[in-house]
């Protein structure tokens, strides 16, 4: 394939990613979004394999056959829960090629004699932004996947700690483009390594979806890097798109839970002593439990009904059992709305996820900017799992790790039915003060059996 024609199918999978990202932006165009994404993907992977510069396809075709069958598996296997983990690890990935690269691409024009400072320093930025974008993703999905505690690890002069490991990973860099040689990258890239791991531990489990949001920031980032030492122009667009967007997404999610950019991105929410006393007020406090023919009772008879769904949903695979109790519920007279938190379950995105997969209309559901001032005047606000986002401590416990953060104003309901396994408190580690409301009943059990015993009950009606 000509260089012209190469560029010119770069650029028509470029316009295919921007479309796919355009797309993205509204649940009602995503599955066109992802489609323009695929085949500009297509396009880049074939555009790619023609190019005059591959010479042998044989380390291609076995790593296309290996990744992509692994890749099929996870597909089919990974539930919709643990997407969020399947997408931090999958993060990490990008960013352990970006440091492979570099160090391949160093071995390779030092044979050559082929390096010059230019090339080092491109080699420097793509190693350490791949470097913290790998282990800080990785501990992000253990937090996820619960083999680290989600509560934030803090220690004293941990902020200095970092700053430290930041300059001295600069001055590493800059031996490194000055001839330092291999000692010096692999000093510098060990450092990234560990600084990955110190920014993401002090960050609390109610901030994980964020980020995993800015994670994904700094794998866009870190590809863009390996598209300057690859001379890679698609490569660069892409990685670009990707470091931006996802930037753009962490930002408006700090401003939704009213936290500070930079802490995320220099890490630490909060301090271990703040989680300590929140999780410790619950002692000696009594909650109302509801039985379930009596959340149906008062639903069935209420005029407007909001549903809360939350991490608990996704658990219970319930999406399809509340399409059907709304069904039912329409049908008796009562309207139905959905509130959802910016960051509600995992990620962004994860509830409207799995209510457009139960085909529930889009107008019916509701952002909390939107959805907030209607609870003061509905008659039963039915919250499936959805803990942290409703903490009214959010609001009124200045100690809490979540102060601050922008809730869903559950609280001002007539009536609460909470859908809930167990009195275990949520991903942030938090006691719930909802629960202990007068106008606050628990339904214990798992989500979906509890809202098919719902739809049940309202057809006995």
């Amino acid at each position: 394939m000509a260089a012209s024609t190469l560029a010119v199918a770069y650029l028509f999978a470029a316009v295919l990613f921007i479309l796919g990202l355009k797309g993205l932006a509204s649940p009602r165009t995503a599955r066109a979004g992802n489609l323009y994404a695929m085949a500009g993907m297509t396009l880049a992977a074939l555009a790619t394999l023609a190019s005059p510069q591959v010479g042998d396809y044989g380390w291609i075709v076995a790593g296309v056959v290996i990744g992509g069958g692994i890749g099929a598996v996870l597909a089919r296997r990974v539930k919709m829960t643990d997407m969020p983990q399947l997408v931090a690890i999958l993060h990490s990935f990008v960013g352990l090629a970006a440091v492979l690269v570099a160090l391949g691409t160093y071995f390779t024009h030092r044979d050559a004699g082929a390096l010059d400072p230019l090339l080092l320093a491109e080699l420097g930025i793509g190693s350490f932004i791949g470097a913290i974008t790998f282990t800080g993703s990785v501990i992000a999905f253990g937090k996820l996947q619960g083999l680290i505690g989600s509560a934030p690890l803090r220690f004293a002069g941990q902020h200095w700690l970092n700053l430290a490991l930041a300059l001295a990973m600069l001055g590493l860099a800059g031996q490194f483009v000055l001839g330092g040689g291999l000692p010096a990258f692999a000093a510098m890239t060990a450092l990234a390594l560990l600084l990955g791991v110190l920014l993401i531990l002090p960050i609390g489990g109610a901030d994980m979806p964020v980020v995993v949001s800015m994670l994904n920031s700094y794998s866009g980032w870190a590809a863009a890097a390996t598209g300057f030492t690859l001379h890679n122009e698609l490569l660069i667009i892409t990685g670009a798109l990707v470091g931006a967007s996802g930037a753009i997404l962490s930002y408006i999610m700090c401003r939704a839970m009213n936290r500070s950019i930079l802490s995320v991105i220099f890490g630490g929410f909060g301090t271990g002593e703040e989680v300590a006393a929140a999780t410790g007020g619950a002692e000696g406090r009594a909650v109302k439990s509801a039985a379930v023919e009596d959340a149906a009772f008062m639903i069935e008879n209420a005029g407007k009904v909001i549903i809360v769904p939350g991490y608990g949903l996704a658990v219970a695979q319930a999406q399809h059992a509340t399409a059907e109790l709304v069904d039912a519920l329409e049908k008796k007279g009562v309207e139905v709305k959905f509130a959802i938190h910016p960051v509600a379950g995992r990620m962004p995105g994860h509830m409207n996820v799995l209510l457009a997969e139960a085909d529930i209309a889009y107008d019916k559901v509701f952002e909390m900017d939107e959805i907030n001032p209607d609870f003061a005047t509905c008659d039963v606000a039915l919250v499936l799992g959805a803990n942290d986002v409703t903490n009214p401590a959010a609001k009124t416990d200045r100690t809490s790790p979540i102060y601050g953060m922008p809730i869903l104003d559950v609280y001002r309901a007539r009536q609460i039915f909470f859908v809930k396994r167990s009195m275990k408190p949520g991903y942030a580690g938090v006691d719930n003060g909802l629960f202990y409301q007068d106008n606050c009943a628990l339904v214990f059990g798992d989500a979906k059996k509890v809202v098919e015993g719902l739809t049940q009950a309202l057809g006995h009606s």
